[in-house]
């Protein structure tokens, strides 16, 4: 996968989930930088199950 701030081909893992997707967290991080990305489709909902927030609240908290 592409790591734009490597400028290039890297390794990316799945982290551990802290907003409680787990297999299904869509981020990944690069093994090199440590630079997120998301992959796939995003969370269908909103709600955090994780802070019981919707990412609305959650930014402007």
């Amino acid at each position: 996968m592409h790591c734009s701030a490597c400028d290039g081909e890297r390794a990316f893992e799945q982290p551990p989930c802290p907003d409680g997707h787990g297999a299904d967290c869509p981020e990944r991080v690069c093994v090199d930088c440590g630079s997120a990305v998301l992959v796939g489709e995003p969370p269908s909902a909103s709600h955090s199950p994780a802070s019981g927030r919707t990412t609305a609240q959650r930014t402007s908290a």
